[in-house]
């Protein structure tokens, strides 16, 4: 029985504690993926890559287009060539296929470090942002709402918006 009621004491101590922390602290959210879905200079961003990987694929293409066309004749002419033609051809198609791999990984290293150079700064923006309005209106803590189960408290994301001018 005492052993209880210790246990009662000490839940309840502990909830008056946390509901007396909760109170003192002044937390808010935000929805960050909705302002990166309509922030302007994202979109625009976004854009620029789209742009530049439509023309790493098409160069990419064109180059694999020529590969297969280049095997497709050697293999209909290799039992007319001599075995030196034919072993030239076949270290042709090694090279070209290597350097059909590294473009495709060079490509993809750009189109990253691209990405990371124009949305770093922008997302440098955005949070910049979020600190401002959070501390202008008062809060200790704004979370990201796409990371909360429960988004029940103040919203910051309208404010945040208009203060990043859109």
């Amino acid at each position: 029985m005492m052993k209880r009621l210790r246990n009662l004491l000490i839940a309840t101590i502990a909830l008056l504690g946390f509901q007396t922390i909760n109170a003192q602290a002044k937390i808010a959210h935000v929805d960050v993926n909705e302002l990166t879905a309509k922030m302007p200079a994202v979109l625009d961003a976004q854009t620029q890559l789209k742009k530049l990987s439509e023309t790493y694929s098409a160069e990419y293409k064109t180059m694999v287009d020529e590969y297969q066309t280049k095997i497709k004749k050697y293999d209909a002419e290799a039992s007319t060539t001599t075995d030196a033609v034919n072993q030239s051809r076949q270290v042709e198609v090694q090279d070209m296929g290597k350097r059909i791999g590294e473009y495709q990984d060079t490509a993809q290293k750009d189109l990253q470090k691209k990405e990371s150079d124009l949305m770093k700064p922008l997302m440098d923006k955005i949070r910049l942002s979020i600190s401002k309005v959070g501390k202008a209106k008062g809060y200790q803590y704004v979370l990201n709402a796409s990371d909360l189960l429960l988004t029940d408290g103040p919203d910051l994301t309208a404010d945040v918006k208009k203060d990043l001018g859109f």
